[in-house]
């Protein structure tokens, strides 16, 4: 709700063709990753990685996968602290404080259940408040609607970026790997998702989940991308209606402009329905995690290493308090991230480097039999490395700075870790 459209009005749509990716993932998912957790029955995705090469692969993913999450969280909370700000002139840490208590407070009380359900509503509100956005900048545009779409065409804000194959730069091809090896990532080893696998009622139901959420996220995606361009076109027309926003952001204001549009063009009514739709975004995409961490948190630590939680009451009770320190936590990250000038370039780094780390060692235990303990132990060595090589350019000379870009660290840090391990596995 923040970051698309700011990405979009800032450059184009070359972001969207990350969606264009996910049938490809899904169609992966329903074939292979479904069927196996449904067949193993397991609640965490990290005990397969346990029983192929012992139980650091599992420490090793259960690692990264928090980390992810707990990046996701801060994220999310300090972009939704950007649109209420200007929609609400409170602090930025106030918001993220406030909302940070706020959902930590009911996924303590729901659980999965209630996670899943309000999703689905906050899901309902989060479209239905895109579509009034999409629908008040075509009509409110000073030339028209027809105005408003041939503008962001003239200015290229509808493409999808250079097909050519340069990986240095976010091309076309270059966010298509990285949507495909992050929607693999979250398909194949997110617990969150893993999670919903199992709370289908049969393993069809799954599959069909799956290829719901996907084929509609396209759409929901482009609607998006489409407010971002609308967006551009509506100040282009009117340079003057944004000039106190440039004031105050001389850096980067391109996040912030959909909130100000809301707080400036909108009547308070419509104004407030899109705070809801706002804060509901947020809030239904960090109740995911924050519940996700803590199961994990509870079956592959506190339970496995510390032996508790062993009844079912004592069990409630370190979730709560798992999801209540991941809550904190969260919020913590979300209010060191302020200042950042991307909410979509910060999150996809992020999430690109912990999932490069995951993927690859999963994929080697579910393809290759022949796959052992010590080859992935090196796999994981040397892709951690690479990742490390890739991630941190600027700490190196210039001659052995990583060509690639950032989108590639997952894609080049999977190949690392599956490839180097089928091979060390063979050698031996």
């Amino acid at each position: 709700f923040i970051g698309v459209p700011g990405k979009a009005y800032d450059g184009n749509w070359n972001g969207f063709v990350f969606s264009l990716s996910l049938p490809l993932a899904a169609w992966v998912a329903v074939k292979w990753f479904v069927p196996f957790y449904r067949r193993t029955g397991e609640i965490s995705a990290y005990q397969h990685l346990e029983k192929r090469f012992g139980p650091w692969a599992r420490t090793y993913a259960l690692g990264c996968y928090l980390l992810t999450q707990l990046a996701r969280v801060g994220t999310i909370l300090f972009g939704v602290s950007l649109g209420l700000s200007a929609l609400t002139g409170w602090s930025v840490p106030v918001i993220i404080v406030a909302g940070g208590i706020a959902v930590t407070v009911y996924t303590l009380v729901g659980g999965i259940a209630a996670v899943i359900w309000t999703d689905v509503i906050q899901s309902l509100v989060l479209l239905v408040g895109a579509l009034v956005i999409a629908g008040l900048l075509l009509a409110n545009h000073p030339n028209g609607p027809g105005e408003a779409l041939h503008i962001a065409a003239n200015e290229g804000k509808f493409s999808l970026g250079s097909f050519g194959l340069d990986l240095t730069q976010s091309t076309f091809w270059v966010v298509f790997l990285y949507g495909v090896f992050i929607n693999l990532n979250n398909f194949g080893i997110d617990q969150s998702f893993v999670q919903r696998y199992h709370a289908a009622r049969d393993e069809k139901a799954a599959a069909r989940s799956v290829w719901t959420g996907a084929l509609l996220y396209v759409p929901v995606a482009a609607l998006f991308f489409l407010i971002g361009s609308l967006l551009f076109s509506y100040y282009h027309a009117s340079p003057e209606l944004l000039e106190p926003l440039v004031a105050q952001y001389p850096d980067g204001h391109a996040d912030k402009v959909l909130p100000h549009f809301i707080a400036t063009q909108l009547p308070p009514g419509v104004a407030g329905l899109l705070i809801a739709a706002i804060f509901a975004a947020a809030m239904s995409s960090i109740d995911t995690s924050l519940n996700s961490a803590a199961t994990v948190t509870l079956k592959d630590f506190v339970q496995r290493h510390l032996n508790r939680g062993k009844t079912e009451a004592e069990a409630l009770r370190l979730l709560r308090t798992a999801t209540l320190v991941w809550g904190v936590l969260g919020t913590g990250v979300a209010l060191a991230m302020i200042g950042q000038k991307s909410l979509l370039d910060a999150w996809w780094k992020l999430s690109g480097i912990f999932a490069g780390g995951m993927l690859g060692l999963f994929l080697l235990g579910l393809i290759s039999r022949r796959a052992n303990n010590a080859g992935a132990l090196v796999g994981v060595m040397v892709g951690v490395l690479v990742i490390c090589w890739m991630t941190f350019p600027d700490q190196l000379p210039e001659a052995l700075r990583s060509p690639f870009h950032a989108h590639m660290i997952t894609v080049i840090g999977t190949l690392t870790i599956f490839g180097v391990g089928m091979a060390c596995s063979r050698a031996r």
